[in-house]
């Protein structure tokens, strides 16, 4: 089987080591949440800040499946949109949706390292749920902040990122009306457990509100959501970032290349 099979051209040599070890943390990403079925084909996106350059990250080439996105065929833009890894062969661009929604939050939220935006069947659902996100569940509770943000239309309007920035505030997970979910993260390991555990809760909420349901006293959840928080027991994703890529590697390690 041929591991490179779009035979893209490996940027390892060319790039400074800490961009490297990001497009393979952030390739990693990407075929993980195709794993675990929070991929909608090439739609959606992931990025993340270029180490020492603030001002620039790394996302996907629009056209590719999250499954088949290497650390070499990312893309790395500025915050006006411009590409700056300027490749003549390599015919795919970035989503015009992907710029202005992850442009907006990184450069507003230095913080956020880290964005990662899907279109689950459960993490529309909620979306569009006039209740919102519940905290049903104890993973639910771990969201107890969420910012929420109204439809205007598919996000190619310049005019909606202030907007959006507006909505988020300095919450870490973003619920999109009638559109999807989002999360920030330091880093890419804490932004995918945010994903990870934020779609499960969506996950939880569908299938809960199929019946009358039990909602925990509020000092509970404020509890709940405190310990939850990386400064008290651990930064969530990090301890489990390594062993998330010796399963990648036993399945396909080619988001290396």
């Amino acid at each position: 089987m041929d591991r490179n099979p779009l035979s893209i051209p490996s940027l390892k040599d060319e790039v400074p080591a800490g961009e490297w070890q990001a497009r393979v943390d952030l390739a990693a990403c990407y075929r993980l949440v195709a794993h675990y079925g929070m991929s909608t084909m090439i739609a959606n996106h992931i990025s993340v800040q270029v180490p020492g350059a603030e001002d620039q990250f790394l996302i996907n080439a629009y056209g590719l499946l999250y499954e088949e996105i290497t650390a070499s065929s990312l893309r790395r833009i500025d915050l006006d949109g411009n590409i700056l890894d300027h490749r003549p062969d390599f015919p795919y661009g970035v989503s015009k949706a992907g710029f202005v929604i992850h442009a907006a939050i990184h450069r507003a939220r230095p913080d956020a390292r880290c964005i990662i935006h899907t279109h689950t069947w459960a993490g529309m659902a909620v979306a569009s749920m006039k209740c919102g996100l519940l905290p049903l569940t104890q993973t639910g509770m771990r969201f107890a902040k969420v910012g929420y943000h109204d439809y205007e239309g598919p996000a190619f309007d310049l005019d909606e990122q202030e907007r959006l920035v507006a909505s988020l505030g300095d919450a870490d997970a973003l619920l999109m009306r009638n559109h999807g979910l989002l999360v920030t993260g330091p880093s890419i390991p804490e932004a995918f457990s945010n994903i990870y555990r934020l779609e499960l809760a969506c996950k939880a909420q569908v299938a809960a509100l199929t019946t009358e349901v039990v909602l925990p006293r509020p000092e509970v959840v404020e509890l709940t959501a405190h310990m939850y928080q990386p400064h008290v027991r651990r930064p969530y994703g990090v301890l489990e970032w390594p062993a998330l890529l010796r399963k990648l590697d036993r399945m396909d390690d080619s988001y290396r290349l």
